[in-house]
């Protein structure tokens, strides 16, 4: 039986009704009893518009995704095109040239011998694939013990049940729980809040952080646990980069307890840092590499699990089989669009506007450090946070009524009612993060700085 709704009203927007029947993810939906939900009908470049004609800077790149900008007629060209040919088969036993060439070019980009390509629909999939890959790994070499996972506090790996055990941000997981038993935490890279007996120095810092990933390892055991997942730069909390030397000892860490280094480059990889991979600016070589978002520049979803020979080996002989796959991994619409993604990356030296740009990013949002309530800009290539304080001197972050109040009740709209989309987030300590589209340049950064002041200027006097 259908149920009969009424008709939109005359003069109703679409977002006086957005939420009759759309879920929206990560959202209070009772924030949308008494007023309308936002809705964003086309984007162009570095601008989203609304439906009420609004322009927006979007420097959130919509969720660190929009790569190479908004209406790029030749992504959706490269969709319509692949779609009239072949909209759909799986990879299950089978391949198709989109995915074939798509695999080939991540292969040929990646560090080191990471050369087999996992391909999934988005990115908590790809997490949930470096995992399953690393348990049957190493009961396929005689370690079956071997299934537990470190990660790092506050670091979001994704929603799924396994790629949600990895993740460190609790208020996540509790409504959840049991989780998927078998991940451990340890301290982040936040340098900022850096515990006082190592906070006068990066390196040092480093040195530590990575040490607290040994002694976890230790602790339950080098024969129980399969894989570190660690971002190049953890998005949750606010763009936390690594110290100086922190990668180099992790590698060693590794390699010395036979345990895997997954990278989880779902937002560093594709030029978010002005390298096709994050490992890559950091140097360092992982195992596996987890990735999605700008990988198609969001114009269709895909995820990608790219993984080293040395893992593959014992996958490849006999009658072994990966027992795990998605039915729109390596969609050759999306394995389409990817390619054509790529060629834009090439065509356009969009790494390198990053790596041209970055400084003077960086340098443009430390501007807001003379204001009283910043207290931190962090962060590496096109990806920053800006830390909101009590107090420069202290440090002192907000309570939770103080961040309901400051960041939920106040910046965040007021940031968007002033023409920036971008993230007020207080999954750790308040930050506001800034990704913008790797078209960019300084007239952006000028407006985001210019929006942002405005903003956390009128904060500081509703704290």
């Amino acid at each position: 039986m259908t149920t009969a709704h009424p008709p939109v009203s005359a003069g109703a927007s679409a977002g006086d009704h957005a939420a009759d029947h759309l879920w929206m993810h990560f959202t209070r939906m009772s924030s949308y009893d008494d007023q309308p939900v936002p809705v964003i009908e086309r984007g162009e470049g570095a601008y989203i518009w609304d439906s009420n004609g609004k322009r927006y800077l979007d420097a959130l790149s919509g969720l660190f995704v929009v790569q190479a900008g908004h209406g790029r007629e030749e992504l959706a060209r490269a969709a319509y095109e692949q779609a009239r040919k072949l909209a759909f088969f799986p990879i299950w036993s089978y391949a198709h040239p989109a995915a074939i060439e798509l695999a080939d070019r991540l292969a040929a980009a990646a560090p080191g011998d990471l050369n087999k390509i996992f391909f999934s629909s988005g990115g908590g999939e790809a997490v949930e694939t470096a995992w399953k890959l690393a348990k049957q790994f190493f009961k396929l070499t005689g370690k079956p013990g071997k299934y537990k996972v470190i990660s790092r506090a506050i670091a979001y790996h994704g929603t799924t049940q396994g790629a949600l055990s990895i993740t460190g941000v609790p208020p996540f997981k509790h409504a959840f729980e049991p989780l998927v038993p078998g991940s451990v935490r340890v301290p982040n890279t936040n340098f900022y809040r850096a515990p006082e007996l190592v906070a006068h120095d990066e390196k040092v810092f480093g040195r530590w952080a990575a040490d607290q990933v040994e002694e976890a390892i230790l602790m339950e055991g080098a024969d129980s646990v399969a894989a570190v997942f660690v971002e190049p730069v953890q998005n949750a909390g606010g763009c936390f980069p690594p110290p100086p030397g922190y990668f180099e000892r992790l590698r060693e860490i590794c390699d010395t307890h036979d345990v895997l280094l997954v990278s989880d480059e779902v937002i560093c990889a594709y030029g978010r840092l002005g390298t096709m991979f994050g490992a890559q600016k950091f140097g360092y070589q992982p195992d596996i590499i987890t990735s999605a978002k700008g990988l198609t520049s969001g114009y269709s979803p895909l995820g990608a699990t790219l993984i080293s020979d040395r893992i593959f080996e014992p996958f490849g002989t006999g009658t072994t089989t990966f027992p795990h796959g998605y039915t729109f991994g390596g969609h050759p619409v999306s394995c389409a669009v990817a390619l054509a993604n790529l060629d834009i990356f090439q065509s356009e030296d969009l790494l390198g506007n990053v790596l041209r740009n970055e400084n003077a990013l960086r340098s443009t949002l430390e501007r807001l450090k003379d204001l009283p309530i910043v207290g931190d800009v962090r962060g590496d290539g096109y990806f920053f946070g800006i830390e909101m304080v009590k107090d420069q001197a202290t440090k002192a972050t907000f309570n939770k009524a103080e961040s309901e109040r400051v960041l939920r009740g106040f910046v965040s709209n007021a940031l968007f009612e002033r023409g920036l989309y971008c993230r007020a987030d207080d999954r750790g300590d308040t930050v506001v993060q800034v990704a913008p589209p790797l078209i960019c340049g300084q007239k952006d950064f000028d407006e985001m700085e210019s929006i942002l002041r405005s903003v956390f200027s009128d904060a500081w006097a509703v704290l």
